[in-house]
């Protein structure tokens, strides 16, 4: 009777290459995959692009009319002010009239009034300018405001000081700094905004999509009866995604350093083993929503619920978390992508404050091996 040989490298070595197999499987069907190709390498040049270049939430060349009712050279002086600003595209126009009626038409956005006796107000320290802005778009309205009390600070302090008036003199002065972010660009929490959304897109979107292709066409359950096992199966599905999501972080960070110059304050290091975090908790994501689901169509809709909307809604991306209702606020504690944004933010201006950055972390850390674990389980019923 011939004797049993063990295989060569034991349990162990039969694991590696039952799973070097389903890796080699696994990516060659991604790189054969078109669409798999366009969300994971092209989506991300588009987003890096589009965000950069076409999405911007600073307001710039602002049409407005400046009405010049007084001649004199200190009314002159604001509405040069406003004419060489690079925020404001004005025209001076001679009577409310005309301005009133180029806003009704909406070919500007804001009047600056400067009245018939501002020269006499303005010697008697009383004078005043009138800021008429358009109201259909509120955070417009906001900026132009803003801007137009800048330029006319500047003018009134220009003034003082040409006069040789001390401060105490003179009304209280306020002096502003904006940290992190001096020029306060929009660019700077755009760009680690991106991030998020192309890791999401990759981890989440990408893997629930091939994932339940792959039961619709009943893949999987073929190689359900083969040797390999349920930790195999996930392993060999999230390596290759995995490397995929690192390649567009790589695409993001390049571009967002180099072609924005978006600075990098904090360690390249911590930023890539906090991105490898939340890549695993958007792999383990994809991978429980469509063990769940087997259907391309009710996977992509869950995940697109789940993972795609709330990192660009509620995660701080692009509002306010302090401004929403308490409900919705509390809501946005079970969003992952809501750590990773205050993670990337803070690498990108602030540095390695490591009072933010551990507790963040330790969070999708968390996250990370539930949603792998529970991604898990649902498979191995799958399996039983």
């Amino acid at each position: 009777m011939s004797e049993v040989r063990p295989e060569p490298g034991g349990r162990l070595g039969a694991k590696l290459r039952r799973l070097d197999a389903l890796i080699r499987k696994e990516s060659r069907q991604l790189f054969r995959d078109p669409s798999s190709i366009a969300i994971g390498i092209v989506m991300p040049v588009m987003l890096v692009l589009l965000f950069g270049f076409g999405l911007s939430l600073d307001v710039k060349n602002v049409p407005v009319a400046v009405v010049l009712e007084d001649p004199s050279p200190g009314a002159r002086r604001i509405a040069a002010g406003f004419t060489l600003s690079p925020y404001f595209d004005a025209r001076l126009v001679a009577s409310m009239p005309q301005a009133r009626n180029l806003m009704l038409r909406r070919e500007i956005d804001g009047i600056i009034r400067l009245r018939p006796d501002f020269a006499r107000q303005h010697a008697q320290g009383t004078a005043e300018v009138q800021i008429l802005v358009h109201g259909t778009d509120a955070n417009t309205a906001r900026l132009i405001q803003g801007y137009a009390r800048g330029a006319i600070a500047q003018f009134a302090a220009r003034t003082a000081a040409e006069r040789g008036e001390r401060a105490e003199a003179g009304p209280v002065a306020i002096v502003s700094r904006l940290w992190f972010n001096e020029a306060n660009d929009s660019r700077y929490f755009l760009v680690p905004g991106l991030i998020v959304l192309v890791i999401t897109l990759i981890g989440a979107f990408l893997t629930a999509l091939v994932m339940a292709r792959e039961w619709e066409r009943g893949t999987l359950e073929t190689l359900f009866v083969t040797p390999v096992r349920a930790d195999e199966i996930l392993l060999g599905k999230t390596i290759p995604y995995f490397l995929l999501g690192m390649t567009g972080l790589v695409l993001c960070v390049t571009a967002g350093k180099y072609l924005f110059e978006v600075p990098l304050r904090g360690s390249l290091l911590v930023l890539v083993l906090v991105s490898m975090l939340y890549l695993l908790v958007t792999l383990g994501l994809g991978l429980l929503i469509s063990s769940v689901t087997k259907s391309q169509f009710v996977a992509s809709q869950i995940a697109l619920l789940v993972s795609f909307l709330p990192a660009m809604m509620l995660s701080g991306f692009l509002f306010d978390l302090n401004s929403m209702p308490t409900a919705i606020y509390l809501i946005t504690f079970l969003v992952p992508a809501r750590y990773y944004v205050a993670l990337l933010q803070t690498l990108f201006l602030a540095g390695d404050v490591w009072s933010v950055i551990l507790p963040n972390a330790a969070v999708l850390a968390v996250a990370a091996v539930v949603f792998l674990l529970l991604a898990r389980a649902a498979t191995q019923k799958r399996l039983a």
